[in-house]
């Protein structure tokens, strides 16, 4: 579905022009499902629901679905004009991607101070959410909610890298991942469900 707006000339009749985008479909849900995803399975690592042994098995995913698909999200949002939804995807698609590389590559070589590099990753990325869920406030309430709890999330976590991988830290934060993922599946699945019942079917929150 589309939506167009009007603007006014002097002397003349309203004109109505098409939104930046109206022809492309709504690239958030599969930003959101892709962030959703990718997040759920690495905090049930963080939260020892799967062994720390497996975490490679999340690599792939962070790197194909959270990364990539969640980038091209980002890419078409810029399409739709869509300023937030571009930032937030693009970043986040670019979050996936590094820590893959981190985790596959370089984590390893860091040493035993590399704790202080994912810390500080870590810390890096709760100052962006922070900023993104002001930002987010203008959203809906749906997408206040992920973006709060990625905040906390972020934060919780840094805390536990930067006390020496404190086990009980990440552990919580794995937990917060895992609500902070089923509001973003939930925030996907109202945007999917409204395009194809052609009405907003699941309630999103109205914006502030």
């Amino acid at each position: 579905m589309s939506s167009n707006f009007s603007t006014e000339h002097p002397a003349e009749a309203p004109v109505s022009r098409p939104l930046p985008g109206a022809h492309i479909a709504d690239p958030a849900p599969l930003g959101l499902a892709a962030f959703a995803l990718t997040t759920f399975v690495l905090s049930c690592v963080n939260a020892n629901i799967v062994p720390q042994a497996l975490v490679g098995g999340a690599l792939g995913l962070a790197l194909a679905y959270g990364g990539i698909c969640q980038f091209t999200a980002g890419v078409w949002e810029f399409a739709k004009g869509n300023t937030f939804g571009a930032t937030a995807f693009c970043s986040y698609g670019g979050f996936w991607v590094s820590f893959w590389w981190l985790a596959e590559k370089d984590l390893a070589k860091l040493g035993p101070d590399g704790y202080k590099v994912v810390g500080v990753f870590l810390l890096g990325w709760a100052i962006f959410t922070a900023y993104m869920t002001v930002a987010a406030t203008r959203v809906s309430g749906a997408v206040l909610g992920v973006f709060a709890l990625l905040t906390v999330t972020f934060a919780v976590l840094a805390i536990g890298w930067f006390d020496k991988e404190s086990s009980s830290w990440i552990k919580v934060g794995g937990y917060l991942g895992i609500v902070t993922a089923a509001v973003a599946w939930y925030t996907s699945f109202a945007g999917v469900t409204a395009f194809t019942f052609k009405r907003q079917v699941l309630p999103v929150g109205p914006r502030a």
